[in-house]
This record gives structure tokens, sequence and C-alpha cells, in this order.
């Protein structure tokens, strides 16, 4: 049968138009239909609005270390509306650049819902719309932890509509989301406390670098409460009351729960199209992204393996170029850096020490020291610690991790050294750049530790 479409791409996130656009550039009709904002989460509520704001607590910082370098700098406060107005401002200019892109690759653009009537129809937007293959690109939502009283607190959506910083601010959760949110408040002057489960943050991280991350926590004044469950959110006069299992009630002026997130497949139909979904909601797909029909693909978020822009936008690409560009390939999962932006920042790429070790002897090398600008500030909880995880067989670097200073763009570099399999004479063989933080990954020479299946047997 002839279709409206040879694509036809439901969500208009990082994913979504990356692959639409590609797909255009290589002939074929391109349909795409986005509900809400175009760049999706990252643009608008997530990436980019967040690092304009961790900018803006950097700046308060800086302020209050002026004075140990000679400068005479009054710190008065902060106006919120003055920083959201030019945040706003380029959100929306970030959004007409992917409209812009869409429209120029020659795809038909549709500001609409997308759901599923077959595998091969859709309804957009109440109009009736056929594709030959269709992808999946809806991406994720931010969901409250089921407690009496949620309702009353923020996601992580939420935060971008404040016109004020609240006075003290409690954040449920441990994640990258949780903990630069507290970061940022605390930052820009907020009272922060932060609740969360286990007796560190960032699971799944690196352990040494959760421990550091604490400790720094620790020295901005952010209250943690480790190993604590939230009960119920209360409303009392003009205050918030949280309840705690197993400690006591923290009072608040605004409460964020930032416990997660989850497929946004709600309301698609799936089920009418044959596309099945796990457990936890997220779209099934084999190694080439084709789900349980098979015209239909789903990437990014939607299909929970690695919740990351830049992942979610090289596996659009490659899905254009395999289906239409006559280029069958895939974007790699392995070896990503990714980095929090919390205070000091962390970057990190490839295993983990414990991972690692699962599979044999690792050597690891750890640096921790005191970055050159805050031997001048001195100020508390600002040191930096670096470590290498490296497979003592074959000297292979197999991960990098970093909290401190510049961290995310030293791990960018790091990243290439660490997907290329370079060893660890590789890195030594470098001559680092003085005086830099980074050159420490390439001065690291004597081994912290042994780790791994052979050391735990002697």
């Amino acid at each position: 049968m002839a279709y409206d479409f040879d694509l036809f791409v439901i969500g208009g996130g990082s994913a979504g138009v990356r692959c639409g656009r590609i797909a255009a550039t290589h002939g074929a009709r391109v349909g795409i239909a986005e509900e809400r904002f175009w760049g999706g989460t990252c643009v608008n509520v997530g990436c980019v609005p967040k690092k304009i704001m961790v900018n803006a607590a950097e700046y308060g910082q800086w302020a209050e270390d002026a004075a140990a370098f000679g400068w005479s700098i009054e710190k008065r406060g902060f106006d919120l509306s003055v920083l959201k107005a030019a945040r706003d401002a380029e959100v929306a200019r970030l959004n007409g650049i992917y409209g812009r892109l869409l429209a120029g690759a020659g795809c038909t653009v549709f500001d609409a819902r997308a759901t599923f009537i077959d595998a091969h129809t859709l309804d957009v937007g109440g109009r009736r719309v056929t594709a030959e293959k269709i992808v999946v690109a809806v991406g994720g939502r931010a969901v409250r932890p089921g407690i009496p009283g949620d309702e009353l607190g923020m996601l992580s959506d939420d935060v971008f509509d404040l016109k004020q910083v609240p006075r003290r601010l409690t954040v449920i959760g441990s994640g990258y989301i949780a903990l630069e949110s507290a970061c940022v408040f605390r930052g820009l002057g907020a009272e922060v406390d932060l609740v969360y489960r286990a007796d560190l943050p960032l699971r799944g991280f690196d352990h040494d670098i959760r421990v550091a991350l604490k400790e720094a926590l620790d020295a901005q004044g952010i209250r943690q409460h480790c190993g604590h469950h939230p009960a119920r959110l209360d409303r009392q006069g003009d205050h918030l009351r949280l309840s705690i299992l197993g400690g006591e009630a923290i009072e608040a002026d605004a409460v964020l729960f930032a416990t997660g997130r989850v497929p946004h497949t709600q309301g698609l139909h799936l089920d009418a199209a044959g596309v099945m979904c796990t457990a936890k909601g997220a779209i099934e797909v084999d190694e080439e992204h084709r789900t349980t029909a098979p015209n239909i693909w789903a990437i990014g978020d939607v299909t929970d393996k690695l919740n990351l822009t830049p992942m979610a936008t090289a596996v659009g690409h490659a899905l254009a170029d395999t289906l239409f560009g006559k280029n069958p390939r895939k974007a790699s999962y392995l070896n990503v850096p990714t980095a929090v932006f919390t205070s000091p920042p962390i970057g990190t790429v490839g295993m983990t020490e414990a991972d690692a070790a699962l599979l044999g002897p690792v050597d690891v090398y750890v640096a921790s020291f005191t970055p050159m600008r805050h031997t001048i500030s001195r100020r508390p909880g600002r040191k930096s610690l670096m470590k290498l995880v490296v497979c003592q067989e074959t000297q292979r670097v197999l991960g990098a991790h970093m909290l401190g200073e510049d961290s995310a763009e030293i791990m960018q570099g790091i990243g290439i050294a660490v997907a290329a399999g370079l060893t660890k004479q590789d890195f030594d063989r470098t001559i680092g750049i003085h005086p830099t933080a980074a050159e420490e990954f390439v001065t690291m020479r004597t081994r912290t530790r042994e780790a791994g299946i052979r050391a735990a047997a002697e």
C-alpha cells in the first residue's frame, strides 16, 4: 500500500529530531510529532536550563572567593527573576533552532500528540496518518514517590517555574537530578536538606567518588539524612512538613521529589501496534532498537537503556543511517563519558572499580589534592579526586573517574582515550599540561592498591 510517510517519528526530543532530520537528508519522506515542546526534556526542563542554573550558583562562590585573590567585591544577593528571563530566552532560541533544522531537512512537522491505531497507522492530533516505518522517541517523565501528600511537592520540571529561591528546600533522592538541584539551590542561598535511602549518594557510580561527594556535600552545608525514606508530606500554615521513617520531621518552604523517572509510554496505545513493554514500562527493543512490531523502533529514554542526551542523539543518527542511508551501524553503549554537575562536579567514563574487579585483577590509581585555586581561596570541601582503573593483565585503562573543578571538561578528552582502548603506558608517556588538574591523569605512577579476583584470593 502507499503510505503517507516513509518514516514517522513520535517525539521531538534529541533522539527523535536527530533520527527524523537525518532520515530526511537521506531522501525519506518524514513526519514528526511533538505534543509539548521541541527539544524534549534536555533543552526545556533538563540539561540546558539546569547547566545555566549551575553557572549562576557558581558565581556566588566566586564572589566569596574573590577577596582571597585581592578583589574587593560586595555580594548583595541573587535575583532569580533576572536569571529566569535570560534562561527562558535561551531555551526559546534553542526551540526555534530545532524547528528550523527539521523544516530545512524537509520534514513535515506536527505540533500534536500522536498515538497508535495499528502498526502502520497513527492518530496525530485527530488526523489519521500512515507510515511504513515508525520510531517512538517520547522520552521519560518524572514521577512522584506515592506517599501521602506528595502532590504538595515539586518535580524536577517545576524547578524552572519557581519565581524565587526557597529559603528552606528539602530534596528527596540521591541521583544526579537530586544532587545537582541540592547544590544549585544551596549555592543560590537556600538551606538544603537531602533525604535518601542509601548510605552514600549516586548509586552505581564508583565508590571513591561517592564517598568524596558525600564529604563535599557536608562541607557546603547540605544536611544529609542518609538511610531514610520519606513517609508523608503535610502543609502546616505557610510551610511544609516532611515526615521520614526512622528520623525527625523536616520543615521546609518547598520539597523537591527527585526519586526517579519512567518511560513516557502512557496513553500511546502501544498494544494496538503489537509493541511490548518491560515490567518497568520501557519499550522492549533488540540490539537494532527494533520493537516487538517489525516496522517499529524505539530510541532514547523510552527504552531506559542509558538515559543520556548524547547517547539518544547518537542512536537516532545511527538508526536513520541504517534504515535510509545504506550504512547499517550501531551506536555503542560502552565507555560513554558522562558528568554530574554537582558542586564540585563529577566526570566519569568506563567501569567502576567494583565492576572491573569482577572480571579479574585490576590496578587502581587514586590521587586526591586541593586544586590551585582553592589553595588560595581556602574554600572547604573543594578537594579533587582522580582515579584510574587498569586491567592488570593488558594494562588497558578500563575506567576513569574524577570529582573536582572542570571534571566534565577534562573527562571528555579522557573518554576518547578509554573508548580507544589505550593503556596505562599510553597515559604515562603523554606529557601533562602544567599547571592543571588534568595533568594528574598522566602523572599517576604509584599504584594505590590492587583489586579483583586474584587480590581477594591472596
